[in-house]
Parts: structure tokens; sequence; C-alpha cells
């Protein structure tokens, strides 16, 4: 899932401090995870109002239900403890860190003006959002736009599709170009890839990936457009944009300065946290930094540039309770995936070409955290990334893209999914269900992608 937007700059399950041993997972304990994934997919068509009420004792509850039958299994409570810490520290705590961070300022950038929502229009903000994604991250870039595009298409019954393209091309494809984009390739800049690697080898797919799903958008939405009954009198009036809360593009460069700290700056010290789990002091600067800067951005931001661009905490506070029940219930996942010769070898053994790379890959990513997923097919590849950089450059393109293209798959693919998705709903537009979302990704996705990977990995 990678979800998860956003530069999950920890090492992970694989690569953080401790050494100690894997417990051994069976696949029954996966059920968690398969339960918290159709929780989050139908107690929303059944009743929304309970599950609004109650998703954080949900995810509680199957957290639970993994954390119980863990403790049974190593009869040690010191090393649930180990396990659950080396978990939120190494993954929760960045992530969704770094999510407040980029979902606070962003917020509190308010574009107003005489915008009419044509398809023109519509096409120039995801051309706009989709180039800005692989400088800010996909979250910025989703938060910073999905209002206004909310905004100019208010007047419109018919405006489902232009939130699902939008997810599509700046929650996800649009970061695929710098290891600031997604998490998955800022992980690989921690593992040794050059930071403009991505950006020379990923450009020409995500230019035709983003081409092809670009001109699709102007066409349905065009079909929509017509299809109103009735037209806004006004249009849009390029003079009237006005742009406030200024003082957060100074902290959202912040943002990506502290993120890329963590990643150049290594003085080789760690915090001791708990048993075998320590913390590399670049990445606990980053995470202060992180908060410092999510508080002056409130303390700094009129209350009123807020209130004009329908900002509210309820996205945030929606993605970190799910999101820590789904980092509690994946450890057996990809435990168990990790692991040579484990009960899911089989998935990596799927991999006897780039394509199939690609593919395997992005399944997992629209379903697990899109970030450890890149870790273990980086190191299924053979992890050497001077190798992988050169002489099996296409295998991590195919790597690369299958994490962070498929993010777009679900709402649970990229935390920035189920932020846009809320906002949108927040703003009355009725977004297709869990099952609804992952038809409309079959259906626009599915051919486009299969069309790059046979173009560009074959």
């Amino acid at each position: 899932m990678n979800k998860i937007i956003i530069l999950l700059l920890f090492n992970s399950i694989f690569a953080a401090g401790g050494s100690h041993a894997s417990p051994a997972f069976s696949l029954y304990y996966t059920v968690p995870f398969i339960g918290i994934l159709l929780s989050i997919a139908i107690i929303p068509l059944i009743n929304h109002h309970f599950w609004e009420k109650n998703f954080g004792k949900i995810s509680f509850f199957w957290s639970l239900a993994f954390i119980i039958p863990f403790y049974l299994l190593v009869n040690s409570f010191s090393e649930v403890i180990e396990v659950f810490l080396h978990t939120l520290t190494f993954e929760y705590i960045p992530f969704i860190f770094l999510l407040l961070a980029l979902f606070t300022v962003s917020g509190g950038i308010c574009l107003k003006g005489s915008l009419v929502g044509t398809p023109m229009l519509n096409l120039i903000l995801l051309v706009i959002g989709t180039i800005l994604a692989s400088w800010m991250g996909t979250t910025g870039a989703a938060m910073l736009l999905i209002r206004p595009l909310l905004r100019a298409n208010e007047w419109r019954v018919n405006k489902v599709h232009i939130i699902v393209f939008f997810i599509f091309l700046v929650a996800n494809i649009g970061g695929s170009l710098t290891p600031l984009g997604d998490p998955p390739l800022f992980l690989g800049f921690l593992k040794g890839v050059d930071f403009f690697w991505t950006t020379k080898h990923m450009f020409l797919p995500m230019l035709y990936v983003s081409t092809v799903l670009l001109i699709l958008f102007y066409f349905i939405d065009t079909y929509y457009y017509n299809k109103e009954a009735s037209k806004p009198t006004s249009t849009t009036d390029l003079k009237t944009i006005e742009i406030t809360g200024k003082i957060n593009f100074i902290f959202l460069l912040a943002v990506i300065g502290s993120v890329l700290l963590s990643g150049f700056w290594n003085p080789n010290y760690q915090v001791h946290i708990y048993g075998h789990v320590y913390m590399e002091l670049q990445n606990i600067v980053r995470d202060i930094l992180l908060i410092v800067i999510t508080l002056l951005s409130v303390k700094y931001t009129n209350s009123k540039v807020r209130s004009e661009n329908g900002f509210t905490w309820f996205p945030i506070t929606e993605v970190a309770k799910l999101f820590i029940g789904i980092f509690i219930t994946i450890i057996p996942v990809l435990t168990i995936l990790s692991q040579d010769g484990g009960s899911l070898q089989w998935i990596k053994d799927l991999c006897y070409n780039d394509m199939m790379y690609f593919w395997v890959t992005g399944f997992l990513s629209a379903f697990l955290d899109n970030a450890p997923t890149y870790l273990v097919f980086f190191d299924v590849a053979g992890g050497n990334p001077e190798v992988l950089m050169h002489e099996l450059s296409s295998t991590l393109l195919a790597i690369s893209s299958g994490a962070v293209f498929m993010g777009a798959f679900s709402y649970i693919g990229n935390a920035p999914n189920f932020m846009v998705r809320s906002i949108a709903e927040e703003n009355g537009v009725k977004m297709p269900s869990f099952f609804g979302f992952i038809a409309w990704s079959f259906l626009v996705l599915g051919l486009t992608f299969m069309t790059y990977s046979i173009i560009f990995l074959m």
C-alpha cells in the first residue's frame, strides 16, 4: 500500500536497528490483515454511519486479533513490545508525521478565484498536479490541489470521474520521477540508487502512462460535461486567482528539506529505544522537524484561510487510525513474503522476467505497503544497486514502476488516495466504494498498464 505517499524514510522491517530473528508465522496470522481490508471494503457499504463512528475501534480490534495470537506464539511479552515498537518507530511514526506535515501545510494554502470546472481547466489542474507530485510528494500535490479542483466543479452533477482520475495521476503516477515523489523510490535511494536514476529511467514510462490517462480523462470529462443540464454563465478568469497562506510554501520547502536531510546526512549514531530496537539520529531529527513544521503552520496560518479552504482534520484522523491497524496486521504478511522458502515463496517465483516483476510488485503494492513490497522485490532481484541501475536497469524499472503506478489501484494503495476520498466526500461527492474504485482501476488502468508493460518491459 504505499500507502502510503510519502517518503517512508525508514528502512522498514528489513533494515532497522536490531538483528533478532523473525517469528515463524504461518498463513493463519494473515487473517487479521485480510479482516481489516474486508472491513474497509464492506462495512461502509452496509452502514456508513456506523463506520464513520467506529473505524478506529475496528482498526484496534483487528490489531488485537494479531497481537494476542502473536503473544501466544512467542510467549514473550517483551518480544511483542519489541516488534510493536519496531513497527511504530520505523514505519508508522515517520509515515504519519510526514503525512501530517504535508496535510497541514498544504491545507493552509488556499487557491481562490473564478475557476469554472470545464474539461480544459480540469485537464490543466491534473497536468499541474502530476508534474508537482514528483517534487513535493504525492501527498503534498494532492492536498494542495484537491480543494481548488472540488470548488471549481462544485456546480457539476457528474464529477466522480474527476476525483478518480485525480487519485490515479496526482496521488500516485505523478510521483514517479524522484525519490521525493513516493516512498518506494526514496527507499531505493537509501539503498544506493542514484537520486536522478528514476528521473532518467521513469520519465518516458511516466510520460506515456500520464498522457494516455490525461487524453482518456479529457474525453470522459467532455462527455459528462455535455450531459450537464445547465452550464455556469461565468468562465474561468485567471486575473481573479489569488493564493492565500503563502507562508506555507516556505513550510513545504522545509518539509522537503527535512526529508532530504535524513537521506543525505548519516552521523552513524543510534538511539536505543527498547530491546533490539534502535533509531538513527537523522530519522529522529527528521521526525522532530516535521512536528515543528506542522505546529508552525498551524500557528502562522490565519484560521480564516483554512476555513475558506474547507480544511478539517477528519481525513488525517481517518488515515492515522486505520493505517496503524494496517501496519500492525501486515507484519506477518511481509515477514512471510520476505523469507526465502516461506509459504509465499511461490509469489516471488512468479518473477521470472521484467514484465512479471512489474505485475507482481504492482499487484501486491496495491494492497500491501508499497515501500516494503518494493524492498522485497529489490532483494529478490539481487539487492545490488549498482547492478540493478546498470545491467538490470529494466528490472529495477519494472519494480519501481510497479510499486508506484499500481498504488492507484485501490484506496489503500497509497495514503493520499484515502485522504482525497475523504475530502471529496466532505464536499458532497459520492465516491465509489472500495470495490467500486477497484472496478474503475481495472477498467481505466488495466489496459493502460498492460500496454505500458508490453512497450517498455518486454
